[in-house]
């Protein structure tokens, strides 16, 4: 478990553009050291709003996209190519203007896709897939089952929801108990849609970095709930951390209600 480090930037603009300056850098790196990189997007306002940052920097051809594999944190269990689908939103922010492998871009089922209705065969089928592509710096939970496998990922992004929520783990919501599988279906979500696939915090604390991002004043009082001590059943974002990093990318309005000592200054 890594301690909690924090960014704060002035304004969300300048949070998403930093992100995807930081993110760049990260790919880049990763795929000198490695060969190629494995990155987990998030969907919302400040994840899509990071995608369009990237998009819109010069640097992003710094990136070798054929070597980046693409994975999500979740999805809402929709049809394919639905408005609201994370995987449609990252396409027109970003994925559309890349040259990506077709293949390396790893989304969640939709509702009409092979599985159907059924949100539990279709993690299990996602749980497979992250299992299949485990290398030989594969991460295993000490309390995953057999078969939880999942792959190193160099940077795992989650966006921080006003009840604390990452991914599709809610306070209190079986989602956010589970220690046996790495993806799950989520059933009765309190935010609509109620039915999603999500990530378990066992296959997010497989990443080496985690980072997550929060911005505006409704986001001020998880921030404060998650960074205080809470624990990751009633607060799901105390509980996402990365194996060597854990980075809290901040506006000054989401870190408003954090005392001033914890935090460096804001960026200019």
């Amino acid at each position: 478990m890594s301690a909690p480090q924090l960014v704060v930037h002035r304004d969300k603009e300048l949070m998403a553009q930093a992100a995807a300056a930081r993110l760049i850098t990260k790919i880049v790196d990763a795929q000198a050291a490695r060969g190629s990189a494995s990155v987990v997007l998030t969907g919302g306002r400040n994840g899509n709003g990071l995608l369009a940052a990237l998009a819109a920097a010069p640097a992003r051809d710094a990136i070798d996209w054929h070597r980046l594999d693409l994975w999500w944190g979740d999805e809402r269990f929709l049809p394919e190519g639905d408005p609201e689908r994370n995987v449609t939103q990252a396409r027109e922010a970003l994925l559309d203007s890349v040259p990506l492998t077709p293949s390396r871009v790893h989304a969640m089922p939709a509702s009409d896709g092979p599985h159907g209705k059924d949100a539990d065969s279709a993690a299990a089928a996602y749980a497979a897939e992250l299992a299949a592509a485990a290398g030989p710096e594969h991460y295993r939970s000490a309390t995953t089952a057999a078969g939880g496998d999942v792959p190193a990922f160099d940077v795992l992004m989650l966006g921080v929801g006003p009840d604390t929520h990452v991914a599709s783990l809610f306070p209190e919501h079986p989602a956010v108990r589970e220690t046996d599988r790495t993806v799950v279906g989520v059933h009765g979500a309190p935010k609509p849609p109620p039915t999603r696939i999500s990530l378990t915090l066992p296959a997010i604390r497989a990443a080496r970095e985690v980072w997550l991002l929060a911005a505006g004043e409704d986001k001020a009082n998880a921030v404060a709930i998650a960074l205080s001590g809470a624990g990751e059943i009633q607060a799901p974002a105390a509980g996402a951390y990365g194996r060597a990093r854990t980075l809290w990318l901040l506006d000054s309005a989401a870190a408003s209600q954090l005392p001033r000592d914890l935090y460096p200054p804001a960026s200019p």
